[in-house]
């Protein structure tokens, strides 16, 4: 019951036509229709130039490719989601060695991406939510949108970046796959991509704010890959401590997309039920996993084996994405899943395997939750080892 739901600190509850083979990415999706006009291309949708597009010896040579969308300006002293959050993960990967100049040519960074547009955001939310943020941000902020979820003056602005970020990210590994199946010379299979974007976005439903979450930064992504990259089948894999309630919500109704979610029972916003599994076309194309308190790895990794990856399997799709949350991590007090670092490593080489057998290795991962620093930091670096093919960092 939603009485019944365990708020974590900080948090308080509120308020397909056109097919594509596995792997492939068209360079429209849908097809016009009268009167609309050409699909939007990805320069048109993103308002990005040829110059954003890395150059193709980046895209064949590649294994990970990243983003930062850091949000310095979005902050509130003492609220777990703070300005914090991206550079202790960019340190943890310095300390790592996993930066760009370390592995050459193995992880890129795209640093030339446009915030995503008014346009792109509203196909997941509501041109009232979307206009009305934009206003608070501009007129009244710092305030609290909801209970839980707080804006500066730079938080509209942030968030459309991390959007944008994601739809980068998405077109950076179609680009990528094209590349390789043009030049028909070593690996075919794409490289990962990852989102080191704030705010988190999987609790933004539709209509509002909540979770700390503004704008469904997966949910966009989601929405760029079918529309603009002609992906017919979208799989989102969450596999934060709480529940993905925004993402459930936006897709509850739409065969296209897969949403598949392990999360704490009973944790913040209560929603998540295993009963809950669609409504309308999209009965069977939402899949809860509620895990109990203390689960743990071998929970998290048996989830993955017996429920995530037959039904990736059966859906076959044609990229994953994923909400990629930190919180389950043992240091964090937010929940209590009680993972280790080192399952972030197998979660993240799982998914990685999983799309490299089913859509080419189109895989984004884009951040969600994760508060406590240290643990943050050691559970993204470990799913960045898991993606460039190296073994866990974890003692």
């Amino acid at each position: 019951r939603l009485s019944d739901a365990r708020a974590p600190r900080g948090m308080t509850s509120s308020a397909l036509s056109l097919d594509a083979a596995p792997g492939r990415c068209a360079t429209a999706g849908r097809a016009p229709t009268p009167g609309r006009g050409p699909v939007r291309t990805r320069a048109s949708a993103t308002s990005s130039s040829p110059s954003d597009r890395l150059d193709d010896a980046i895209l064949l040579s590649a294994k990970l490719i990243y983003a930062s969308s850091p949000a310095m300006e979005h902050t509130r002293e003492g609220h777990p989601e703070s300005n914090l959050r991206v550079p202790a993960i960019l340190d943890a990967l310095a300390a790592a060695n996993l930066t760009p100049e370390a592995r050459a040519g193995e992880l890129v960074r795209l640093d030339a991406f446009a915030p995503a547009t008014r346009e792109q955001v509203m196909e997941v939310h509501t041109k009232n939510y979307v206009g009305g943020l934009n206003v608070l941000a501009k007129t009244r902020a710092p305030m609290d949108v909801t209970g839980d979820t707080y804006i500066t003056s730079a938080s509209y602005d942030a968030a459309l970046r991390g959007c944008g970020a994601a739809i980068a990210l998405v077109d950076a590994v179609c680009d990528a796959a094209e590349a390789r199946e043009s030049r028909q010379s070593g690996s075919s299979l794409a490289p990962a991509a990852f989102g080191l974007c704030r705010p988190p976005g999987h609790h933004a439903t539709p209509k509002s704010a909540m979770g700390f979450c503004l704008f469904g930064t997966v949910a966009a992504a989601a929405r760029h890959a079918r529309d603009a990259r002609g992906m017919a089948r979208v799989m989102i894999f969450d596999f934060d401590v709480h529940h993905g309630n925004g993402t459930n919500d936006i897709f509850r109704d739409d065969p296209s997309v897969l949403f598949v979610s392990t999360h704490e029972d009973g944790s913040f916003p209560g929603t998540g039920k295993m009963s809950d599994a669609g409504e309308g076309e999209g009965v069977g194309a939402t899949i809860n996993v509620p895990l109990p308190p203390g689960a743990g790895d071998a929970a998290a990794l048996a989830a993955f084996d017996e429920v995530v990856a037959p039904a990736a399997a059966r859906f076959s799709p044609n990229i994953v994405l994923v909400s990629a949350g930190y919180d389950a991590h043992w240091r964090d007090q937010i929940a209590g899943l009680s993972f280790r670092t080192g399952t972030y490593w197998r979660l993240s080489a799982r998914v990685k395997a999983l799309a490299d057998e089913l859509c080419g290795g189109l895989c984004v991962f884009l951040l969600e939750g994760g508060y406590d620093l240290t643990g943050l930091g050691e559970g993204v670096a470990d799913s960045f080892r898991a993606l460039l093919g190296d073994g866990s960092g974890e003692d």
